[in-house]
């Protein structure tokens, strides 16, 4: 699972000093200010699948995705959404990854709130890409202790009894040809899929699993009028919304960080996601 910093950390720290950093500078610090002045929305999605199980209808789910805490993220900030959305109380958080943007430092105060939020179905996180460029080993272990479970290709049963709800995660994976394998290597079909990338929604509609939760895409950051239906990307086609195949069905989130301080028709948000059988 830990990656040496290497290609992959100065890759994207050239990234973060081009694209993030000067792009604030060449606007006098204009396009920084004005991106974190933007409230992040706390909203309610309701999602439906004739696959749920029926024990399980109407569970809350507070899904958190991309906060790439850095530069353009302060850890008060997320902390401030988490309280907001925890106030809606969730059954379950779920974490779709990218925590930090680049480094580690200021994640524990964020994942210290994440563990705070009573859930009784618990607190899930799975890794996202940036999450592996510092220190993947230590980001789990700082979410451990603050009572949060990492899920690295497995499946978890919450709720006890034979009727328990299956929780499971899988780790970044940047093509469909992995993602693939990882959804299939699964030891069980999870009620609940939680990937960062949406592209496992593949897979896991193959397997016949009900609902995926994934963040990633950011929905471009910029988008149309009418969010989530015609945001704009040019690699990805699970941007932003709800998807639905075989009975299964995805939930992209656009996540509440940034990589570039410019959001367009496309506001940061954290998301009550309640599930209904049908």
């Amino acid at each position: 699972m830990s990656k040496a910093r290497g290609n992959g950390f100065l890759r994207a720290k050239i990234r973060h000093a081009v694209l993030t950093r000067a792009a604030d500078r060449l606007s006098f610090g204009v396009l920084g200010r004005r991106h974190r002045r933007q409230a992040i929305e706390v909203r309610s999605v309701e999602l439906r699948s004739p696959r749920w199980p029926a024990r399980w209808d109407g569970v809350r789910i507070a899904h958190l995705t991309d906060f790439h805490l850095g530069h353009l993220m302060e850890p008060g900030r997320a902390v401030d959404a988490i309280a907001r959305l925890s106030l809606l109380r969730p059954d379950m958080v779920a974490c779709t990854g990218d925590v930090v943007d680049l480094e580690l430092e200021g994640a524990e105060p964020v994942l210290e709130a994440m563990g705070a939020v009573e859930a009784p179905l618990g607190r899930w996180l799975v890794l996202g890409n940036h999450d592996h460029l510092d220190d993947p080993r230590s980001l789990v272990s700082m979410a451990s202790a603050c009572g949060i479970e990492t899920l690295h290709g497995e499946v978890r049963a919450v709720g006890g009894g034979r009727d328990a709800l299956r929780v499971g995660g899988v780790d970044w994976g940047r093509t469909m040809r992995i993602l693939d394998r990882s959804v299939e290597a699964l030891p069980e079909v999870p009620d609940l899929l939680l990937a960062h990338n949406p592209k496992a929604f593949h897979a896991a509609a193959r397997r016949g699993v009900a609902v995926t939760l994934s963040g990633h895409t950011h929905g471009g950051q910029v988008a149309f009028p009418g969010r989530p239906k015609a945001n704009i990307s040019f690699a990805h086609r699970l941007t932003a919304g709800t998807y639905a195949r075989t009975g299964c069905t995805l939930f992209v989130s656009v996540g509440a960080g940034a990589w570039f301080p410019l959001r367009v028709h496309c506001a940061p948000e954290v998301v009550l996601v309640t599930v209904r059988r049908g």
